[in-house]
């Protein structure tokens, strides 16, 4: 080993001097590297970045649970309309007390869910009514920023208590204390007993699972939601008046393995079938939505990683365009070399390291710009568009981009490297 140092030292020092010698067509020659590399990590890294956030979001719905939702008919507004001012449709609670009799089941959120408009004094929101149990928070993965949650005591006594979104608590309470202040709904006042942390919107999972801004909620106890409110929701808009009479709105449930929940999923799908004679629910599995979203992530690395490696194949073949000029220019080096003693390995592996020399500072190179050029798109996004990018480094892939980048040095290098070991010595030395 130690005898093959000075040798391979002195092939470095050469080929350093080599590329030196030809500073703007080794730099343009390098350039392509650089891209591919840059565009191949950049790629990775914004594209896991929405990648991972989709997942979240659905991981957030929890592998384990499932999730039924009442949905209004498509013909059923009309058909009512001309029978009843009322349209009665979606899950009610005896569906709740089914589900939980299936002895996978271990837990249900039964909730309620409408628009109605908050006052504080003078001051007003029209904020998203969400009537649930205690257990809320914690299946969905709410954080608080004051205060405490919805308690079994609440849903015991039917307490007037309600806990707000950020948003609801900052637009009523701009310069005030929220706490234990109280709010206005419909006709009755309510305590404030906690506000929530603000939270990022999460977008629609698929058309069975609609966009959600936590934000804006006010949280009450089901018992006195029911109580306070009835069944039957009233909605007034452009001069016309409608009612919807809907016991629950979603009831999402959960079993202890994701092995039993496609198994549960076909029992209450038998049971809604049996005691609904409409298709006024729609049923939703987020693992499901988790695995398709893991295909859909593989399928889009292969195709990132597709586009990158075209980029790559282009570079590549610039840094052979290169090497073959090189090689033409320096027959007759290759041939005094050839004289003195040089064998053909050695002419080889002069020209082959040059090549991988190349690649090598184009992969470095684009690899420092492909680790920050996604945060500066996703700082200039966030500053003049105020959209966010989401950015997530993936660390495998810069190995994996060296790894290329020789790669490339030595397929791409290795015919002009071998077209100058094979040159006759003679007629390379009468090269003028």
């Amino acid at each position: 080993m130690p005898v093959l140092a000075p040798p391979i030292f002195l092939i470095l020092r050469l080929g350093l001097k080599s590329l030196l010698l030809h500073k703007l067509r080794s730099g343009l020659a390098v350039l392509g590297i650089v891209i591919g590399i840059a565009s191949m990590i950049a790629m990775v890294t914004i594209g896991e970045g929405s990648k991972q956030e989709a997942l979240d979001q659905i991981k957030r719905l929890g592998a384990t649970n499932i999730i039924v939702r009442s949905v209004k008919p498509p013909d059923e507004s009309s058909a009512q309309a001309a029978r009843s001012f009322v349209v009665d449709y979606g899950l009610i609670r005896e569906d709740y007390d089914r589900f939980l009799s299936v002895p996978t089941v271990y837990r249900g959120l039964p909730m309620r869910v409408f628009r109605n408009e908050v006052r504080y004094l003078d001051k007003k929101i029209d904020g998203r009514i969400i009537g649930t149990t205690p257990m809320y928070a914690q299946i969905n993965k709410l954080d608080l920023a004051r205060g405490r949650f919805l308690s079994d005591k609440d849903e015991e006594f039917i307490d007037n208590v309600v806990v707000l979104g950020s948003n609801v608590a900052s637009e009523l309470f701009t310069y005030e204390d929220p706490m234990d202040k109280t709010v206005k709904l419909r006709n009755h006042f309510y305590r404030v007993v906690g506000i929530m942390a603000s939270r990022v919107p999460t977008a629609g999972t698929g058309g069975s699972q609609a966009a959600e801004d936590f934000n804006e909620d006010v949280y009450i106890p089901l018992s006195t939601c029911r109580s306070r409110f009835g069944d039957v929701i009233f909605t007034a808009q452009a001069g016309a008046r409608s009612a919807e009479k809907v016991q629950l709105h979603q009831i999402t449930l959960s079993v202890h393995d994701t092995t039993q929940v496609r198994p549960t999923a076909q029992i209450l799908k038998s049971l809604l079938e049996k005691y609904h004679k409409k298709q006024d629910w729609l049923m939703t599995v987020p693992l499901d939505l988790l695995e398709e979203a893991e295909r859909t992530k593989l399928l889009f690395n292969i195709l990132l990683g597709s586009i990158a490696g075209i980029s790559l194949f282009v570079g590549g073949i610039g840094i052979m365009n290169i090497m073959l000029a090189t090689v033409t220019e320096r027959t007759r080096e290759i041939g005094v070399r050839r004289a003195l003693g040089a064998k053909r390995r050695d002419i080889t592996l002069q020209f082959l390291i040059e090549a991988i020399l190349m690649t090598g500072i184009g992969g470095i190179l684009g690899m420092l710009l492909g680790r920050f050029f996604p945060d500066m798109i996703s700082w200039i996004a966030d500053y003049f568009f105020k959209y966010n990018i989401p950015t997530k480094v993936n660390y495998w892939s810069f190995p994996v981009a060296a790894g290329f980048s020789i790669v490339v040095g030595i397929l791409f290098g290795l015919y002009p490297a071998r077209r100058a070991a094979l040159m006759d010595p003679i007629e390379a030395l009468r090269h003028e």
